[in-house]
């Protein structure tokens, strides 16, 4: 499902989004050389779990399978077997693939494909954990309460077969028919119990309206995803093990966290203020968390806090650590201390960081190598993760920019979703394009209005409108 699409015609080249940030899809001759012969440098040390029946939940095409998982309800609580690439076992420490993945740091994503971290004979082939194919991963196995908190957490190295490759949509669908995959049965109550318990750490989500840039048949369309159950659930899994990966990292004193300040007590004023102005109740007892997960998406003054609620997270840094710990150890939008480890195809850090976690779970020496590397990822993955964020911004206005060039002129409906200042004019979105942009005019932050297109300039990816006040 997405919202009210308008076909853009077929010629859209990103090729200069990825020229002007410098991807590179191709790889040099010697690191491909080794992503084509790599072996499990492990393969002898591996528990055989090909019994697990486990699946992934991946966006339709996706090649790039880092995650399965199997989900057990039991007497005492749930059990989650949650198996990861096992990327560091086929990337050769201090050869000319590990070079180049610490150039690129991610995988970047563009509407016509991707740039990947790694080889896609690997990222997509021989480590990617398509289904019926015997994988190497890095198993964790964590075991929960009738509350969902961890109550044991193990990592080892083994071997799996995924038995079903599923995605978001039909997972949904699924759930909604009562008849979910028998490996994530329990899946709903296990996600609506993780969601409760994050709210009750003063968790913060923004449900923002995320735009996207969706091929069509005859071409392209932006368009915003709605965000399902399925997605809420699955990331809970990804979330609860990010969490025990930090603890085990804190617990053994070094390691890699994801961290973010707690929201910013002037911003949740800020916050608070808007809500008032818009007339939305937000008691006194209330945490900003609970109170953006309680809003009803499909109101403009949803739409409006919403776009003003990221100024509650602002700081994303990584930390470092080995012999003391870090003087802040906390993400303050999951309101404990995180770490990545469950996309190690996707993202370069995860392949550390997993390292440390096995060595800790098994009680054996962190490698030399990992301890060593972990003081250059921060830099790398700050630089990349900003990176990504602008290519895909770009993407963005490029697209919006081609769907509206030939509307220059024309009126539309739109919600104010913030004011305009001293610095920067307003913005609006423009939910029958699925467009957000600047406006001029001073309309008012959280109203219904119409306004005029007055700039859509592909070659500068500027989209810009212009309210003009009804006269009496």
């Amino acid at each position: 499902m997405v919202t009210a699409p308008f076909v853009v015609a077929p010629a859209i080249d990103f090729a200069s989004v990825r020229s002007e940030f410098g991807l590179d899809d191709g790889y040099p001759a010697d690191a491909l050389a080794e992503a084509r012969a790599c072996t499990d440098r492990f393969g002898g040390d591996r528990e055989d779990r090909t019994d697990l029946p486990l699946v992934t939940i991946d966006p339709p095409g996706s090649m790039d399978l880092d995650q399965a998982l199997h989900l057990e309800r039991t007497a005492g609580g749930f059990v989650l077997h949650y198996a990861i690439a096992d990327v560091y076992a086929v990337v050769e420490p201090g050869g000319a693939l590990e070079a180049e993945t610490h150039r690129r740091g991610q995988t970047f994503y563009l509407p016509d494909g991707s740039v990947p971290l790694h080889p896609r004979e690997l990222s997509e082939g021989t480590a990617s954990l398509l289904p019926e194919a015997i994988r190497p991963v890095v198993l964790w196995r964590i075991e929960m309460d009738q509350r969902s908190e961890p109550v044991a957490v193990t990592v080892r190295r083994a071997l799996i077969r995924t038995v079903a490759r599923l995605d978001y949509t039909g997972v949904q669908r699924d759930a909604e028919a009562e008849a979910l995959h028998p490996s994530i049965a329990a899946l709903p109550e296990f996600g609506r119990l993780r969601a409760a318990a994050a709210l009750g750490r003063g968790a913060i989500e923004l449900r923002l309206p995320e735009q996207d840039v969706t091929p069509l048949e005859d071409g392209w369309a932006l368009t915003v995803q709605p965000r399902t159950d399925t997605d809420d659930w699955n990331s809970q899994v990804s979330l609860l093990t990010g969490m025990c990966a930090a603890q085990l990292m804190l617990e053994a004193k070094v390691g890699l966290l994801r961290t973010l300040p707690p929201a910013d007590e002037d911003a949740v004023a800020a916050l608070r203020r808007t809500a008032t102005a818009l007339g939305v109740p937000w008691p006194d007892d209330v945490q900003v968390g609970a109170f953006l997960a309680g809003l009803d998406a499909n109101t403009p003054s949803t739409l409006v806090l919403m776009s003003e609620a990221p100024t509650l997270l602002r700081g994303a840094s990584y930390a470092t650590f080995d012999g003391e710990l870090p003087e802040s150890s906390l993400h303050g939008a999951i309101g404990a201390p995180y770490a990545h480890v469950t996309a190690p195809l996707r993202r370069l850090s995860d392949r550390y960081t997993t390292e440390v976690c096995l060595a800790v779970s098994a009680g054996a020496a962190i490698p030399s190598h990992i301890r060593d590397t972990l003081p250059v990822l921060p830099k790398i993955m700050s630089s990349t993760d900003s990176l990504s964020g602008k290519v895909g911004r770009a993407c963005i206005d490029l697209t919006e920019a081609i769907v509206l060039s030939s509307r220059v002129g024309q009126e539309f409906d739109a919600t104010v979703i913030k004011d305009a200042t001293d610095r920067r004019d307003a913005e609006v979105f423009v939910e029958a394009e699925t467009v957000i942009a600047p406006c001029a005019g001073e309309p008012r932050e959280g109203e219904r209005v119409t306004v005029r297109l007055t700039r859509a300039d592909p070659a500068a990816r500027k989209v810009h409108f212009t309210y003009e006040p009804a006269r009496a």
